[in-house]
């Protein structure tokens, strides 16, 4: 019997014509380019030979359809907490637009009108950690820019707004972890997109 400590994968979801434009993309349910689509199967390749005891994608197609061309659609079960950042009033608007009526604005400090605070996105992220720790194995996990780089401070019991330090490309990979016992949660991985051949949109954008 194998007492590896359990590590789990996270899954940014491939380009999207959002995720090139630098547009906050939170519920806006829209689907991966053809590039993003590409993207997807290479991350699959890079996870072929690995087996997980849960795949859990968020309901967005985006994610799901990463999942599905990874090769994990038949094995993920649809995560409702997995979902974006929901930016309210900024869904849509890039940074720089926002900055013109809200020079001060910063997402992991101000959440956004309409939509999710910082702590509210960290109670979701709490909420998965929790269950996360429940399991035994190795997990795979497909969503979303702003809520994975969350989900990883609160995986080390950082603030949600320390999400701000963890830049996530499209189709990266990451891993979460644990060093000596499960007392001790790690990044083992973050941000890995070698897989992805000249991965030049969605270097950190939001969706």
């Amino acid at each position: 019997m194998s007492h590896a400590l359990p590590k789990i994968y996270l899954a940014r979801h491939g380009e999207t014509e959002w995720s090139l434009t630098g547009q906050h993309t939170g519920v806006t349910d829209i689907p991966l380019t053809e590039n993003g689509e590409r993207n997807a199967r290479h991350l699959g390749a890079r996870l072929r030979d690995k087996h997980f005891v849960q795949v859990l994608t968020s309901p967005l197609q985006r994610a799901r359809r990463t999942c599905e061309l990874a090769g994990f659609g038949a094995q993920a079960q649809v995560d409702a907490d997995l979902v974006e950042w929901n930016y309210g009033a900024y869904e849509g608007k890039r940074t720089a637009d926002i900055h013109q009526e809200r020079p001060d604005w910063f997402l992991f400090r101000d959440g956004c009108p309409g939509g999710e605070t910082p702590d509210a996105i960290g109670a979701r992220a709490d909420r998965v950690v929790a269950r996360l720790r429940a399991l035994k194995g190795d997990v795979l996990i497909f969503s979303h820019g702003h809520f994975l780089r969350v989900l990883g401070a609160r995986w080390l019991g950082k603030p949600a707004s320390d999400g701000r330090f963890l830049l996530l490309s499209t189709a990266a990979l990451s891993i979460l972890g644990y060093e000596h016992n499960l007392d001790e949660p790690v990044l083992r991985l973050w941000n890995d997109d070698r897989h992805v051949p000249m991965n030049h949109g969605g270097h950190g954008e939001p969706g």
